[in-house]
């Protein structure tokens, strides 16, 4: 049994447990062994074999893996339902209430030897890290629990994988915002999700919940890159993928992301001239998404109807958009998101004659948002076969 304790430790418990019941060695081992294998066992000169230990766990009253182990019954499923709780707080916007859940489920199980679950704590509070901007701690904590599934097959380390390429991007993202120099972030980042990728569908490994992760997470680096055909494709595949995901904590944490890959995988086809396509795949995000978390994206999705109507001059539904995308976005805090949308907004009462509402538009707006630059991209990972 994976995890079990040293025969000395198993051996001095079992003794324990015995002297508490009030057991002589004789009952303890009766009917099926000898009071001198039960001697034996608790002196730790013998590794007992998992049918020594089920009938001495059933003779003392406990559970198996705890007399196995020394963790207590129904641990590990505790703390499985526990790290659900920490994500619901996580996907509701409660990020420091989540990091406060996640760092106390890693110290319990770090404290009872529970990799599993350890892992799976250290991406919670990458996530948070990255919920509150704190990059380098959510990089720390992606490492982390990557060095926890050093031994674990490829999808399973998908998750940490994601998180050290997307700990990159914003970082790129933010250097850019601030210096006007992407560095090696947003490619690096690139290289993270486009390697782990090609290693999974050249490998046959086309697990749904992993190859999900690493398309919805490349959209955005594409983009900033320019590479858009590249961003596309990308698109498709994760809509393509989202039905098939099997985990229901991962679709619930990924339904604003697939529709944020809808929203840009959108762009991209009204970039190309397709904007009826794109058009008609933006009332079905706004179908699918809620209005707390989703509601930059369904922001965006109503920026991008307002261009696209703008496109075919109808200034009245572009308007309807924009104001619709404000409102959103003012319940979001997305300040940015706000300043941009201002200017469009703007731009469109004044080419309409009403100066004074462009005013106001404009004095709403807090700034403006620099274009990233674009860089060069290696050849395509291999894809999966959708």
């Amino acid at each position: 049994m994976a995890g079990r304790d040293e025969p000395g430790v198993i051996g001095r418990r079992v003794q324990k447990l015995r002297v508490d019941k009030g057991l002589t060695q004789r009952q303890l081992a009766e009917p099926t062994y000898t009071p001198a294998y039960v001697s034996t066992l608790e002196a730790g000169r013998v590794r007992p074999s998992d049918d020594a230990l089920r009938h001495i766990a059933g003779r003392l009253g406990v559970d198996f893996e705890e007399l196995a182990t020394g963790r207590p019954a129904h641990l590990g499923t505790d703390l499985r339902l526990r790290l659900t709780e920490a994500q619901r707080a996580l996907a509701t916007g409660a990020a420091e209430d989540a990091a406060r859940q996640y760092a106390e489920l890693l110290a319990e199980a770090e404290r009872h030897g529970l990799v599993e679950e350890q892992a799976t704590a250290l991406l919670g509070l990458g996530e948070c890290g990255i919920d509150t901007g704190d990059l380098t701690t959510a990089r720390a904590h992606f490492e982390r629990a990557e060095a926890r599934l050093a031994d674990a097959p490829l999808p399973a380390r998908v998750p940490a994988l994601r998180g050290r390429a997307v700990t990159h991007y914003l970082a790129g993202e933010l250097r850019y915002a601030v210096t006007h120099y992407l560095a090696g972030e947003l490619r690096y980042a690139v290289y993270l999700l486009e390697s782990t990728l090609d290693e999974l569908n050249r490998g046959g490994l086309h697990d749904p919940d992993a190859l999900l992760l690493l398309y919805a997470s490349a959209i955005g680096p594409y983009m900033d890159m320019g590479a858009h055909a590249r961003a596309a494709q990308a698109a498709e595949l994760a809509l393509a993928l989202a039905p098939q995901v099997g985990d229901p904590a991962l679709a619930l944490a990924l339904a604003p992301q697939v529709g944020e890959v809808a929203v840009e995988l959108a762009d991209v086809l009204h970039r190309r001239g397709r904007s009826d396509e794109a058009a008609a795949l933006l009332h079905r995000v706004l179908g699918d998404l809620s209005s707390e978390r989703g509601a930059v994206h369904s922001a965006a999705a109503h920026r991008l109807l307002g261009i696209i109507a703008e496109d075919a001059r109808d200034t009245e539904a572009a308007e309807e958009h924009y104001v619709r995308a404000l409102s959103l976005l003012e319940r979001a805090g997305a300040a940015g998101d706000l300043a941009d949308l201002c200017r469009l907004l703007g731009d469109l009462l004044r080419r309409t004659g009403r100066t004074e509402a462009a005013l106001d538009a404009y004095r709403t707006g807090l700034g403006h948002r620099t274009a990233p630059g674009t860089t060069t991209l290696g050849p395509a990972p291999a894809q999966p076969p959708l």
